[in-house]
């Protein structure tokens, strides 16, 4: 679970935010105007989140193509992706 601080509190405190994600292990979200804006994780959690999202689409594109005989366009994978989001 991520914590949470305001861009005023990390703007304020940006040195100690970086070291508690890099050494810490943190998962912090930003919060601008009282929502959730960005997050700043480890470069490790970053590479998975990458990796996950390749498997995601080499899954959607091997369906794709058993589905329309072997042919699909990137643009129809992501329509498809937006719309079951």
């Amino acid at each position: 679970m991520a914590n949470t601080i305001s861009t005023t509190e990390a703007r304020a405190n940006l040195q100690d935010v970086l070291n508690r994600v890099e050494h810490g292990g943190e998962r912090i979200v930003i919060e601008r105007h009282g929502k959730a804006a960005v997050a700043i994780v480890t470069v490790e959690d970053l590479k998975r989140l990458e990796d996950l999202e390749d498997a995601i689409a080499s899954r959607q594109l091997r369906q794709a193509i058993e589905q329309n005989d072997g042919f699909t366009t990137l643009e129809a994978i992501v329509a498809e992706r937006e719309k079951n989001e």
